[in-house]
């Protein structure tokens, strides 16, 4: 068994640990992939090549954005964390700056990762995105 996402003897970790590691392992493998096909995309000439590797992109965005909402629902400080950053206008910065602050000063993982701006679920309520006419 590979021990490579590990940096503490894996024996001596919890099991939520070790899944812990496990999503991000794929989280990282999922953004790597991403700019493989971004890369191999801006370059292929062939209309049906290109068409299978960007519907092949599209499954990584799903599979990174299940993996980033796993985590977010079990790191509840980076869930509220990413409320405060993720799909706000504004300065990026100056937004994240504002959402740790805020994320930090919040009561705890008695919180869950649901919240005023998530949705009920614990997801960050991106689901309810889906259909509306922008």
């Amino acid at each position: 068994m590979g021990t490579e996402q590990y940096h503490e003897p894996p024996e001596e970790l919890s099991e939520e640990t070790r899944t812990f590691a496990r999503m991000c392992t794929n989280l990282t493998e999922e953004a790597e992939a991403i700019g493989w096909y971004e890369q191999r995309i801006s370059l292929e000439t062939d209309p049906t090549a290109r068409a299978i590797m960007e519907d092949s992109l599209g499954e990584e965005f799903k599979h990174f954005c299940m993996e980033l909402e796993y985590l977010f629902r079990v790191k509840p400080q980076w869930g509220r964390t990413a409320r405060g950053t993720l799909f706000r206008e504004g300065d990026i910065v100056a937004n994240g700056t504002a959402a740790e602050e805020a994320a930090g000063s919040a009561s705890g993982p008695s919180q869950g990762a649901s919240g005023s701006s998530g949705g009920t679920d614990g997801s960050l309520g991106i689901g309810s995105l889906k259909g509306s006419a922008s």
